[in-house]
């Protein structure tokens, strides 16, 4: 089959597009027929590092990269009784260990996928894993009917599911970003949109309930500032939690903490149920074709995507 591979650390000319053996599958997975790969930021980071890459992968050279994708099943394990030949397929794989998505075919254990709706894509559905996941991980048994909510840049990955999310958990949903996605955010449910270019979220916005953040730094801090006393704060960032932000947080009586999204089945079963629904509504930025990953990576890397950035094959 053919993979995207990386033999040491390093940027996009590291990618390497290559025939490698097929996954060997055992008794509790299923081979997914990749048609499509989701590109987050975790991907286009690790591959800097050979400290990163060898907290994920070990010794083990080269490596493949990558967590989300959406396919066919094409076979299983005798163990697997969720899923079948032929079945439509989308989920994160092992993360946060070894995914290996970016490839033709992809094993997976039983419990990190589910059936794609028949009204999605397989484009739409790889959009709908990691970042979808974060969001829902998030926000599920935090936030209730009538909330405030902010989602602190929610024209991004994660941003604009948590957006969507709160949304249909009954929040009243507050977003930042530039003045050139209000628009799309108020047209995916964004009750007060502050554009961070010309006015500062810490000086209009107070007694927040949740805030979910993804930059860290001041950003962080200042979301602090608006959480009401007994509110929430989760970051996505956990290790932008110092001590003057933890400080600070427990002085002011709020609750904070980072956040790592882990493979579930059964929240890829939820995001199954507000794809179908149409409560969710992934928003693809931009699609490359497989053999153009360096070019996904740059895109991913300017930070500046609205949505999700997806390969197809």
């Amino acid at each position: 089959m053919k993979a995207i591979i990386l033999e040491k650390a390093g940027g996009v000319e590291n990618l390497q597009y290559k025939e490698v053996e097929n996954p060997k599958l055992d008794d509790n997975q299923v081979l997914i027929e990749v048609k499509a790969i989701s590109i987050n930021p975790a991907d286009v980071k690790v591959k800097y590092a050979e400290e990163g890459l060898n907290m994920i992968y070990g010794n083990e050279r080269p490596v493949v990269l990558g967590w989300d994708v959406a396919g066919v099943v094409s076979s299983v394990g005798k163990n697997v009784n969720k899923f079948k030949n032929g079945d439509r397929v989308f989920g994160m794989i092992n993360f946060p260990g070894r995914g290996k998505a970016y490839a033709e075919y992809v094993a997976s254990p039983q419990d990190h996928i589910s059936l794609i709706p028949e009204n999605i894509t397989f484009e739409q559905a790889a959009a709908t894993t990691l970042a979808a996941l974060t969001a829902l991980q998030a926000l599920k048994d935090r936030v209730r009917k009538g909330d405030k909510v902010l989602i602190q840049g929610g024209s991004g990955g994660v941003g604009h599911f948590a957006v969507q999310i709160a949304k249909s958990l009954g929040a009243y949903v507050i977003s930042t970003s530039s003045g050139k996605n209000r628009d799309y955010l108020l047209s995916i449910g964004v009750d007060k949109h502050v554009d961070y270019t010309t006015e500062k979220f810490e000086e209009v916005l107070s007694d927040v309930d949740f805030v979910l953040d993804s930059f860290g730094g001041n950003v962080l801090l200042n979301s602090v500032k608006v959480a009401k006393r007994g509110g929430t704060v989760i970051t996505l960032l956990g290790n932008e939690i110092s001590d003057e932000i933890g400080n600070l947080a427990k002085e002011m009586g709020v609750n904070i903490s980072g956040i790592l999204v882990q493979s579930s089945g059964d929240d890829m079963e939820l995001l199954r149920n507000y794809l179908e629904s149409g409560e969710i509504i992934p928003n693809i930025y931009k699609t490359f074709d497989f053999a153009d990953m360096a070019k996904a990576h740059q895109e991913v890397e300017t930070g500046r995507t609205v949505g999700k950035v997806i390969v197809k094959l």
